[in-house]
């Protein structure tokens, strides 16, 4: 048991290292429709590991309450949205062909600025992969091994193209290939890390089950609606970010329904 949960909190961070990997290989920037295609795929991704992995087992964990089992996940949610809101004001970061950055304004470099933008993605990430093997490790949550590690191997899948979507335009940017694979793999760090300290608290956090996974897809919805769709649909308009974000979503519901 120890050794799997020990994979599935490293899983999504080998996703993202991978990705990064693709600026070592590949000679060319990734042009815009690839970009809005991989984009709109990590959002489809999220958003259905939100709804089958964090939200519904949080409603189903708080059956007992009745009429009022939406609750904790409702309260959950908005702690999850206003944190991401919190951090975005507070963290310095930039997106992606934006020349202004958001949050206080510091002299830092663009491409130190990138990372975090991405590294606020991951963070959520991390907080949902720990707390559903910290319902594991409880035993009573309902959640299978099997379950977190589906949620994992998800939220792996959309931080593949997130690591060449950070790593690729760093190269662009005239970073060197492999200060850009470093980059863009130490974005992704921050997940083990907080999936690693929820696991710690695990003892803590079973009471709290239900708030903390709907807390986690709070988060990640804030990421998709403020920074993922927006980057998928900016520019010329293009149906491809649609579609892979239909393709994402469905291939998340369906390992997370069949393997779940």
């Amino acid at each position: 048991m120890t050794l799997q949960i020990a994979e599935g909190i490293l899983i999504p961070f080998l996703g993202t290292t991978l990705g990064s990997a693709c600026v070592l290989i590949m000679k060319n920037n990734l042009n815009s429709k690839l970009r809005k295609a991989l984009t709109g795929f990590a959002s489809g991704v999220m958003v259905a590991a939100s709804i089958w992995s964090l939200i519904i087992p949080a409603i189903e964990q708080s059956s007992g309450m009745g009429k009022f089992s939406f609750l904790p996940a409702f309260i959950g949610f908005w702690c999850g949205i206003l944190f991401l809101l919190l951090l975005d004001k507070v963290v310095p970061h930039l997106h992606l062909d934006s020349e202004e950055s958001e949050g206080p304004k510091v002299q830092l470099k663009k491409t130190t600025m990138l990372v975090f933008a991405v590294t606020l993605h991951n963070i959520p990430e991390g907080m949902a992969v720990g707390v559903v093997f910290a319902g594991v490790i409880s035993g009573n949550s309902g959640i299978s091994i099997m379950g977190a590690m589906v949620l994992a191997i998800g939220i792996a899948i959309q931080n593949f193209p997130e690591g060449a979507i950070i790593s690729m335009p760093l190269k662009a940017e005239g970073v060197g290939k492999g200060r850009a694979f470093l980059y863009g793999t130490l974005s992704g760090a921050v997940e083990p890390v907080a999936a690693l300290i929820t696991v710690m608290a695990s003892g803590f956090i079973v009471p709290a089950l239900p708030y903390l996974l709907s807390f986690a897809a709070g988060a990640m919805l804030y990421v998709v609606v403020e920074e993922l769709i927006p980057e998928m649909s900016e520019g010329k308009h293009s149906n491809v970010g649609t579609v892979l974000f239909a393709f994402g979503f469905t291939i998340m519901m369906m390992l997370d329904v069949a393997l779940g």
